[in-house]
């Protein structure tokens, strides 16, 4: 009985352990052949009382734009990982974008470096002490709120005390550049503005040396081109000015920041229940950061279409503009998708990541 007992117990731990060490065995993932990224963004920017515009006649699209130009735009990159010079490749794309049956993909080539203006010093340590101050408020209310500002003295501000404003909230980059073995769109050989009114929405397909058979995938609602943000600037700079606008359906979160200056002196001002100066929120956000930084109260909810800005905080100010971001849904896809039994490497063919974001500029206040 004493040896069952003892075998039993043995059989017992033997089974723990493969069961410990199947769980424990990691899949090997070999990344895709070909990766693509496409960031979508819509931006704009007006005068209150003007006529809003979307686009400008006689524009002229490159890559890049969709960080800081004013339209709609569209940055696709491609890397293949067998091509590391890059590729010729073409990317179909559906007929609601009313730009014909393709776009040409073309290998990135970089800008010689810009000339040095003489008797400019390159050298931080030769750089001037810097002069002014940072004055940040935050957070939506009619009133600035108890404990507010926070100040910062450009020349004696230690780091520590800039940490307290500047929360390095931000996300590395992770979509559509302009890089060695990169091929991209907009570019020398294709420069077209996106027509209004036209959708991304359909199968996309991308072709090209290297490029593995079958890369077509569909782009749907929720990454097209978003709306403009239709912002409300209701009130005077000498009081508390109310930011209303539509919520957005494809939207996640939202974000506002606004600044003025007097001479070196900054005011900044955004919409976190965080003291939070924002320099990387008006940007591309990864859906986990969106999920925590809501959830912290920093990034407003897609349900909100409200906020004021506090009570005479750019009052007496040259200029104060705000800018505002509704963070759209990213679609990530891999294929093929990734197989159940661990045991299996995972040769990812290619993969697709699409951003999209809708930003609008203007003066606070009158």
């Amino acid at each position: 009985m004493p040896r069952l007992r003892y075998r039993l117990l043995a059989l017992t731990v033997l089974v723990l352990l493969l069961a410990t060490g199947a769980a424990a065995q990691q899949q090997e993932v070999r990344p895709p052949v070909a990766q693509l990224w496409i960031d979508v963004a819509t931006n704009v920017m007006f005068i209150p009382g003007a006529p809003r515009v979307t686009s400008f006649p006689g524009a002229q699209n490159a890559f890049g734009n969709t960080r800081f130009a004013m339209g709609r735009y569209m940055d696709v990159a491609l890397q293949v990982r067998t091509r590391p010079q890059g590729i010729q490749a073409m990317q179909a794309i559906p007929p609601r974008m009313n730009m014909g049956a393709s776009l040409p993909l073309e290998p990135f080539k970089p800008s010689p470096p810009p000339p040095q203006t003489p008797g400019v010093p390159t050298d931080p340590s030769q750089q001037p002490p810097p002069k002014g101050k940072v004055t940040l408020y935050w957070g939506c209310g009619p009133e600035v709120r108890s404990g507010q500002p926070r100040v910062i003295d450009f020349a004696t501000a230690s780091p520590q005390e800039w940490g307290t404003v500047l929360q390095g909230r931000f996300a590395p980059e992770r979509g559509a550049t302009a890089g060695p073995g990169h091929s991209i769109w907009p570019n020398d050989r294709d420069k077209r503005m996106l027509p209004d009114g036209n959708s991304l929405q359909g199968d996309h397909t991308i072709t090209g040396d290297g490029v593995p058979a079958g890369f077509r995938f569909p782009i749907g609602t929720n990454q097209d081109l978003m709306p403009p943000i239709d912002l409300a600037v209701q009130g005077e700079v000498q009081g508390s000015i109310m930011l209303q606008w539509r919520a957005i359906p494809a939207a996640r979160s939202y974000f506002i920041t606004a600044f003025g200056n007097k001479g070196n002196d900054i005011t900044i001002w955004t919409s976190s229940e965080l003291p939070e100066a924002g320099m990387g929120l008006v940007d591309y956000l990864p859906p986990a950061s969106i999920d925590r930084w809501t959830a912290d109260k920093v990034l407003l909810p897609a349900s909100a279409t409200q906020c004021a800005v506090p009570r005479g905080i750019f009052a007496g100010l040259d200029a104060a503009i705000v800018r505002m971001i509704a963070h759209g849904q990213e679609l990530n896809l891999v294929f093929p998708p990734r197989p159940t039994d661990p045991r299996t490497v995972w040769e990812q063919q290619w993969a697709v990541r699409v951003r999209v974001k809708s930003t609008v500029m203007t003066i606070l206040g009158r």
